[in-house]
């Protein structure tokens, strides 16, 4: 059993609102309607009750694991920026005690879902959570760091495939990769707001290599990339014509998206990157579940 207390001395659960505004749990919303969809496609219309409310505790237990990871990891470099100085890890509202309490109840929730799911979860459960820990890390390295965040996201679709039918065809993939460009598209945006920072501390991201015009130009064609990417996957998958509509839904909202930042005015950056996305995730998971229902 895991005690530990905040800073203000409440206890480890009474502060649960907390720690979910400082890892921003409303932001699962980005992966979710992934991980709904693609349980839709796998059985082709309505998924095994049980089934699906285990996957969808398993990717919420993994993105919580992940990101309290991502705090703990960047609790440092987040009290030296402007920006991020005010988290819960710089300000000592939550203690880095308690963030390994939530981190660990995380991944034992994690193991307790997957437990419930097709064998092959097991054997696969450590590539996610290694990834989690370690794309925190990249941008010590090198300015690719933003496919470390992708690389979450490119494994939600077709891990739901495995974990449902214990198979992997190339459609989940596909949707995978597509749902990758679409992070990393909006991920280099987001950069942008600490490309000088980035600079300051030796961190390393697109915008802080080359400067924000072209960040926001490779943020474009990631965003190009994955609309096709997604048209292919609804190919290869034989997919109902609402699944179409929803991937030109994404491309009007995503040239929405761009059209809100440019390399002279960045201040509707949140909006760009919290709101736009969470609407497209939303309406394309939509449109591919009632696709597989009718």
């Amino acid at each position: 059993m895991i005690i530990t207390v905040l800073r203000s001395g409440a206890p480890f659960w009474g502060r649960v609102g907390v720690f979910l505004e400082a890892i921003k749990f409303e932001h699962s919303v980005f992966a979710l309607p992934f991980a709904i969809l693609a349980a839709f496609i796998s059985a082709g219309g309505w998924p095994d009750l049980m089934d699906f409310v285990w996957v969808i505790v398993a990717m919420v237990s993994m993105r919580t694991f992940g990101m309290s990871a991502n705090r703990l990891i960047d609790g440092e470099i987040d009290s030296r920026n402007p920006r991020t100085a005010m988290r819960a890890i710089p300000t000592g509202e939550i203690s880095r005690l308690a963030m390994y309490g939530y981190m660990s109840v995380a991944a034992l929730i994690f193991v307790a879902a997957i437990s419930q799911l097709h064998p092959v979860t097991w054997l696969l459960a450590p590539i996610p959570l290694a990834i989690m820990v370690g794309y925190p890390y990249l941008k010590r390295f090198t300015w690719l760091a933003h496919f470390g965040m992708g690389a979450v996201y490119l494994i939600v679709p077709p891990a739901v495939s495995l974990a449902l039918t214990g198979t992997m065809p190339l459609g989940f993939v596909l949707i995978g990769i597509g749902s990758m460009a679409w992070v990393v598209g909006f991920d280099v945006l987001y950069a942008t707001a600490d490309f000088q920072v980035d600079r300051d501390q030796g961190l390393h991201s697109i915008p802080s290599r080359f400067d924000i015009p072209a960040a926001l130009v490779v943020s474009k064609g990631l965003h190009l990339l994955a609309v096709l990417l997604l048209v292919i996957a609804g190919l290869v998958l034989g997919s109902h014509w609402l699944y179409f509509l929803g991937v030109a839904l994404v491309a009007l909202l995503l040239g929405y998206e761009q059209s809100l930042v440019s390399s002279d005015d960045l201040s509707k950056l949140n909006m760009a990157f919290f709101t736009m996305n969470g609407v497209i995730a939303i309406v394309f998971g939509i449109f591919v579940v009632i696709g597989e229902i009718i």
